[in-house]
Order: structure tokens, then sequence, then C-alpha cells
């Protein structure tokens, strides 16, 4: 995984972010903890990474839309109709925000919105990691 340096760090959080199952803040951690990369610059490129990857799971449901069937738009259109692009704040919690963003990308909610909203707490919950990892080192 260092072999291939920030660029790996930028796609395993970037594959992190989509809808592949595996936790980007192991992989932020390692290489914090590896001593080769500044501590900046890790955070910097992990978090590029990681809010791309949130915005390939909008995409995927704004331009996917009409695979679906209409029962399982039905479902989840409550969700997004009461919470609207504030749902992608919690696009940082494991399983279920991936999901979250391709829902707001099926229904079309304001792309800048949702990517400022998703950007703010997938970058707030790594400053959390990196903020302890400090504290902790």
């Amino acid at each position: 995984m260092v072999e291939w340096g920030l660029i790996g760090l930028f796609g395993m959080c970037f594959l992190a972010s989509t809808i592949l199952p595996f936790p980007s803040e192991a992989t932020l951690l390692f290489f914090l903890n590896s001593g080769n990369y500044s501590p900046v610059s890790v955070l910097l490129v992990a978090s590029l990474g990681n809010c791309l990857g949130g915005s390939t799971n909008y995409l995927l449901g704004y331009y996917g839309r009409k695979m679906l069937g209409k029962k399982h738009l039905m479902r989840s259109e409550y969700l997004v109709q009461r919470y609207g692009f504030w749902t992608a704040l919690l696009s940082w919690l494991p399983v279920i925000g991936d999901p979250l963003l391709v829902l707001l990308g099926i229904y079309r909610v304001s792309f800048w919105k949702t990517m400022a909203l998703m950007s703010a707490g997938k970058i707030a919950r790594y400053l959390v990691i990196f903020w302890t990892y400090l504290t902790l080192a």
C-alpha cells in the first residue's frame, strides 16, 4: 500500500467511499503511522479521495435512476423529501452513508449543496481521526 504512495492512499479512500465495504479510516491511520508522508498531505489526499468517491455514488444514483423500480423509489422518497440535501451530512456513516448519496442522486437533490454537506461530514470524520492520532502520538 505504501509503495503506491499518496496515489494509493487516494485510490483506497476513493474506493472505500463507493459501495465497496472497507474502512478508509484504517488506511488513513496506516499512512499517518508510516512516517513516510507529512500528516497534512495524508489528510488532504485521503479527504479528496473520499469526497470524490462520495460524489461518484451521487452520480450513480443520478444517472442510474431508470434501473430502479418504482417500488424501491417510493420507499425512500419520504426520507429525501423530508430531509433533502441535509441527509448528505450522514454520508460519513458506515453502511448507510453511501446508499444515502445514491438516493440523493436518484431524487436529483441539489448537487452542490449535497457535495458541500457530504464533504463537511467526511472531512470532519477524518479531522477527528487526525486530531486523535496527533494527540496520542
